[in-house]
């Protein structure tokens, strides 16, 4: 009785309460709020980042952004605002009414009746904070340079996997196209039984993705088209409705071979293929991207699967090469048969190290294979940006780990 009685206060108390005066503000990101259509006194409500503050008379201008949108919606207030708080940079609430502007610039504004600053934008730098060093895990430790050993296990349980993080390489070289920091999505497919399958899925992920991207982000995309790299939609289109070609690693070498031009590293069997290479052979065929398969087992990891093709002696292995960039996407099939892989980790004298992931083949093992594709290198495909430090927040490469 008593919960009851309880109950019917608060219901009471509810009822008798008076009624709002306004509708509440509903909230809207700016890219919503422009994109409205005849727009006429709807109350709203909006968070963001101050972009710019114009100060007149009797009217106060702010452009707010929360990053939905490259264009930032403009917020009129009355000079009784305080402006000295609403400075460039600092996080504000907005409630106002969202009205058709009078201002060729924009379709619509915001009619300012209150504003929140959540945060002010203090210029002054922060002291750096130490950690204290510990023996976290009390054994060696090291960074990742690749989640796929991870997926292989995973594979055996789930059949498709895949994961997106950051990677490390200790790659000596400041070039506009390494970084010791980067990101990568990796994928592991089970029951996956040749290349041709493989790379099915690779050119299927790339063009989707692609669309997927200059259908949803268009203004970010034709930025970049526009300002930094004019006639890469083109570019992009010619690659997308193409079918990607397919040619031998011995196919490669005997192409470069016979090319006119002057290569810093003369291309030959059983070398790296490297960038100039890679670059050429994607001109060479039409600039559409080309898959590179079948690569010496010398020059590839011991868990890439045997071709037994003697005397070449190559593995099931195969690279993406992109105009512009070189190598996107690398894979290949693992080599999922005991004794092959047993043979191979004893000549690398990596047996005991990776005898975890050589009892992976004797539990239920199945034909399986994967690829990576590094992030920053796709941004810079599809947008055309010629330097890899430009399209990652932070670049962190030798010498050079500020943040």
């Amino acid at each position: 009785m008593f919960g009851a009685r309880c109950l019917l206060r608060f219901l009471r108390s509810c009822s008798s309460a008076p009624c709002p005066r306004h509708k509440p503000s509903a909230k809207l990101s700016v890219r919503d709020a422009l994109g409205t259509q005849n727009a006429s006194g709807e109350r709203v409500k909006v968070q963001g980042w101050i972009r710019s503050v114009r100060s007149q008379k009797e009217i106060l201008f702010l452009h707010v952004n929360d990053g939905s949108s490259l264009e930032s919606l403009q917020v009129v207030a009355d000079s009784s605002f305080d402006s000295r708080e609403l400075a460039f940079g600092s996080s504000v609430e907005v409630q106002g009414q969202l009205v058709k502007s009078l201002s060729k610039r924009q379709n619509v504004e915001l009619k300012a009746e209150k504003i929140e600053v959540v945060g002010n934008c203090d210029a002054k730098p922060s002291s750096k904070i130490k950690v204290p060093e510990e023996n976290f895990f009390n054994v060696p430790v090291f960074l990742t340079v690749s989640g796929q050993l991870h997926l292989e296990v995973m594979s055996g349980a789930f059949t498709q996997v895949f994961t997106f993080g950051p990677t490390f390489r200790a790659e000596n070289s400041q070039s506009r196209r390494h970084l010791a920091e980067f990101y990568m999505v990796e994928a592991e497919i089970s029951f996956l039984e040749s290349l041709q399958d493989l790379m099915q899925v690779v050119e299927g992920l790339f063009k989707t993705t692609t669309m997927t991207v200059l259908s949803n982000c268009p203004e970010d995309v034709e930025l970049c088209h526009k300002f930094i790299a004019p006639g890469q939609k083109d570019r992009l289109e010619h690659m997308l409705k193409n079918n990607f070609l397919i040619i031998s690693y011995t196919e490669a070498v005997e192409i470069l071979k016979q090319a006119s031009q002057n290569f810093t590293f003369t291309p030959e069997w059983g070398a790296d293929l490297h960038t100039e290479h890679e670059k050429y052979l994607v001109k060479h065929c039409g600039d559409i991207p080309v898959f590179v398969i079948n690569y010496p087992l010398a020059l590839k990891p011991f868990y890439m699967r045997d071709n037994e093709d003697s005397p070449q002696h190559t593995v099931a292995a195969v690279d993406l090469l992109v105009p512009g960039v070189g190598e996107l996407f690398g894979g290949s099939l693992r080599e999922e048969r005991y004794h092959f892989l047993e043979q191979r980790l004893a000549r690398s004298g990596l047996t005991e190290a990776y005898q975890w992931y050589l009892d992976l083949r004797r539990f239920g093992s199945v034909p399986h294979g994967g690829f990576g594709m590094g992030f920053e290198r796709y941004l810079q495909c599809i947008l055309g940006i010629d330097n890899i430090k430009d399209v990652i927040p932070f670049p962190r490469f030798t010498h050079s780990c500020l943040l």
